[in-house]
C-alpha cells in the first residue's frame, strides 16, 4: 500500500501564497501519477493539478497561471505552489497518487487532506 502525508495548509489573506507538500511512502515504485484535489464544504472534490511520472502536468482552468506543481520521477513527493490566492480557493486539499493501471479498487491513494483558508 501507499501512504500519503500532506503539509503546508493554513490561513492566508487574499493575494498571498502557500506551498503544499505531499510525501508518499510504501509501494511508491507503482506510482505513475501524483496530484492535488480539493473539496470545499458542500461541493464535490475537484482536480487542482496533477503531474505524471514523465513530467506532464495538468491544471484546472481556475488555477492556471497562479499555481504550479512539481515532483520527481521517483513519484515520492509532489509540491503545489499556490500564488495569488483567492477566497474561492478555500477548501481541504488532498494529495492523490495513482498507479499506471488504477481503478476504484486498487492503485488509487489519498492523503487525509490539509485545510487551506483564504480570507478577504
Amino acid at each position: 500500500q501507499v501512504q500519503l502525508v500532506e503539509s503546508g495548509g493554513g490561513l492566508v489573506q487574499a493575494g498571498g501564497s502557500l506551498t503544499l507538500s505531499c510525501t508518499a511512502s510504501g509501494r511508491i515504485s507503482t506510482i505513475h501519477h501524483m496530484g492535488w484535489y480539493r473539496q470545499a464544504p458542500g461541493k464535490q472534490r475537484e482536480l487542482v493539478a496533477t503531474t505524471e511520472k514523465d513530467g506532464a502536468t495538468e491544471f484546472a482552468d481556475s488555477v492556471k497561471g497562479r499555481f504550479t506543481i512539481s515532483g520527481d520521477n521517483a513519484m515520492n513527493q509532489v509540491t503545489l505552489q499556490m500564488n495569488s490566492l483567492r477566497p474561492e480557493d478555500t477548501a481541504v486539499y488532498y494529495c492523490n497518487a495513482r498507479s499506471r493501471l488504477w481503478s476504484a479498487q486498487r492503485g488509487n491513494y489519498w492523503g487525509q487532506g490539509t485545510q487551506v483558508t483564504v480570507s478577504s
